[in-house]
């Protein structure tokens, strides 16, 4: 995926219609009783945890994969690989090259009019739309250029903070040396 980085740009409200309140940054607080705990993930980072509301809504088969694979445990370990400062960061490789994938086949898109703002999770894919599999990234700031093209699934509604902190990569190619992991990605279902 070749992309070039934009702007900052801060929202003041999350159109997830789930009623969660966020702060200016993007990916605030968000209040457990509005999350549902089968569609939202806990990621533990190092430096903490991060909470992602799942889109079923918009890419249900995309969710039911991602779930599938952090019940499986298969996203544990595994590494922030391309991280491109001002735009995104990427992971879902076991491999760790950007090449891999699960043992389970791609996806058939499932594009929708929800943007690419600071926080919005999406489906990582090569040139073929329904090429999406396992990996995915989180957009540091608005990236209008990705919008209708990737398979949105998801928004980070708190730890954005921590994601900000993650290590970038290389010019150009935003591939990292030495990148941050996940410790644990679960479904907050089943950590209740």
């Amino acid at each position: 995926m070749a992309f070039s980085p934009r702007p900052p740009f801060r929202r003041l409200a999350l159109a997830l219609g789930l009623g969660l309140t966020l702060s200016a940054a993007g990916g605030g607080a968000a209040q457990a009783q509005d999350l549902d705990p089968e569609n939202t993930l806990i990621m533990t980072l190092e430096s903490g945890e991060v909470t992602i509301a799942m889109r079923p809504d918009l890419a249900p088969n995309h969710v039911e994969r991602i779930k599938t694979l952090a019940r499986e445990n298969f996203y544990d370990g595994v590494v922030f690989h391309r991280v491109i400062d001002g735009f995104m960061a990427q992971t879902g490789d076991p491999t760790g090259t950007g090449t891999g994938g699960s043992s389970y086949p791609d996806l058939k898109a499932e594009f929708s009019d929800a943007p690419h703002v600071r926080g919005t999770v999406s489906m990582a894919r090569t040139p073929d739309p329904d090429s999406a599999n396992s990996q995915f990234f989180i957009v540091f700031d608005r990236a209008p250029h990705l919008n209708g093209q990737y398979t949105v699934w998801g928004e980070v509604v708190d730890g954005m903070d921590l994601i900000d902190g993650l290590k970038r990569g290389a010019p150009g190619s935003g591939m990292v040396s030495n990148p941050d992991h996940i410790v644990t990605l679960r479904v907050m279902a089943d950590v209740q």
